[in-house]
């Protein structure tokens, strides 16, 4: 172990590993067919591997555990970062580097279901960190812009705002096809991952790395391990990416479909003749096709989409895939989609609320919140609750939500002020107006200078379609 090496700061090894990732960007998109050889150097280099753990311990997942019982955010930051660090690059520039199998966790879901998140452990994070910094620039010069999860600069507005665009009266796309992958991140198959993996890298050891990390298994909360030979684990850091590169397969093909048609034009002509366009909005796993044609043009997404999937290991959900119409409207990234009559004309346009699933889930994280036994005063209570309020708040502010938000406003105060009077049996209404609430409009609860948030005062606005204009953080970079 080299601990006696000097390691980099992390503002300057951020500014390098910028340039750097500039670079990839542009090479892989100056040539499209390029394969990038002698990457590996850049994966154990301490510029990648200082920004790799910066973003380890600033993630929110730091404060837990993998196998090794190694909490990221328990490193100190002084000589057991660097020893720390110099060990993992020691082991992955020597090629002995080994990941482990990632901590099972189960998470509770809808319908008593269950979803698995795997936890790497410390040096596995900093490793796939650090290959997701190299990997990233490269592939992203591939991915159409009608995908948007898990992808820099993009986020589930972008998703649902090109939903409310091609939806619109103009563009005419009704039919919706709203397809759910079955277990796309557990059946995901490990040859078609690295064979669209090795289609933009020819550098054998970070193929070797991937793979190790594919194949690294998962241990039970029994302490029984078991092989993974497909999937790529929720709750690592390269996974959003390998599952981005295998699922662009359906991007390149409706793309590729929309593009065969030289203008508008013979888009026109085609639907004229009874043919159908379509478009592709696509968050990770999740998507949608939306269809400027017939129903049955709609229904027939089940086979072409079928057929994509089937060489990945994967497979549509019979029971959560369907065909609805805009009029019927459907849920997407926790928004309800629908076209409905604007209010006092004959015209339609599609509105986008919070879904019913939304707001029973924030409703559930307020009435967990405000159990009695959990909060030791009211401050430490309403910094956990507007924690919670203005994430939901800032999420849902581009659509049509004001009214939501001043239910939720409503539901939380009636929610707060039921903690305080059953803490404070002894108190009458009028003692616990004058000691916990503030005299302003509305008799918020406040205490310490924190006050209850005020969902009902969030700016709704409308988040407007960038289409293809996102740019990528590397195109600004000066070389």
């Amino acid at each position: 172990m080299n601990t006696g090496e000097s390691w980099p700061d992390l503002s300057g090894a951020g500014m390098r590993v910028q340039r750097m990732q500039a670079k990839l960007h542009r090479w892989a998109t100056g040539d499209s067919g390029r394969r990038f050889d002698d990457l590996f150097n850049l994966v154990h280099h301490p510029d990648f591997l200082t920004v790799a753990w910066g973003r380890v311990k600033g993630n929110k997942g730091a404060r837990t555990a993998g196998v090794d019982r190694v909490i990221p955010a328990h490193i100190s930051d002084d000589f057991d970062v660097v020893d720390f660090l110099a060990e993992v690059r020691d082991q992955v520039r020597s090629r002995t580097f080994a990941p482990l199998p990632v901590r099972e966790r189960l998470i509770p879901k809808g319908e008593g279901k269950v979803r698995m998140l795997g936890i790497p452990t410390a040096a596995d994070r900093v490793v796939q960190a650090s290959l997701k910094l190299v990997l990233e620039p490269i592939f992203e010069a591939d991915f159409e812009p009608v995908s948007h999860g898990f992808r820099p600069g993009r986020r589930a507005q972008d998703a649902i705002a090109e939903i409310h665009y091609w939806g619109s009266a103009n563009r005419g796309h009704l039919w919706v096809f709203e397809a759910d992958i079955h277990a796309c991140f557990d059946e995901l198959s490990h040859t078609a991952v690295m064979e669209r993996v090795r289609g933009r890298i020819a550098d054998k050891r970070v193929l070797a790395l991937v793979k190790s990390f594919l194949k690294a298994g998962v241990m039970a909360e029994g302490g029984k391990v078991r092989r993974t030979i497909t999937g790529t684990p929720q709750g690592g850091i390269l996974s959003p990416l390998l599952a981005n590169i295998a699922l662009s397969v359906l991007d390149e093909h409706f793309c590729a479909q929309w593009s065969s048609f030289k203008s508008s034009y013979h888009r026109t002509r085609h639907r004229e003749k009874g043919g159908a366009t379509y478009r592709l909005v696509r968050y990770a796993d999740d998507f949608v096709v939306m269809v400027r044609g017939s129903r049955e043009h709609a229904v027939a997404m089940w086979g072409q989409v079928s057929a994509l999937l089937a060489p990945l290991g994967l497979r549509l959900s019979e029971r959560k895939t369907r065909v609805c119409h805009m009029d019927e409207g459907f849920d997407f990234l926790g928004f309800h989609i629908q076209r409905r009559r604007k209010r006092g004309t004959a015209n339609k346009y599609v509105y986008t609320y919070p879904s019913k699933k939304a707001v029973a889930s924030i409703k559930a994280k307020v009435r967990a919140l405000t159990k009695r036994a959990r909060h030791s005063t009211l401050e430490s209570l309403l910094r956990r609750v507007n924690w919670a309020l203005r994430g939901w708040c800032a999420y849902f502010r581009y659509g049509v939500s004001k009214q939501t938000f001043s239910y939720l406003d409503d539901f939380t105060w009636h929610r707060v002020a039921w903690w305080i009077r059953k803490r404070h049996l002894g108190l009458n209404w009028e003692a616990l107006r004058r000691r916990f609430f503030t005299g302003t409009p509305g008799w918020r609860p406040k205490e310490n200078g924190v006050e209850l948030f005020h969902p009902a005062k969030v700016v709704v606005t409308r988040y407007r379609f960038r289409g293809s204009k996102i740019p990528s953080p590397w195109d600004q970079v000066v070389i």
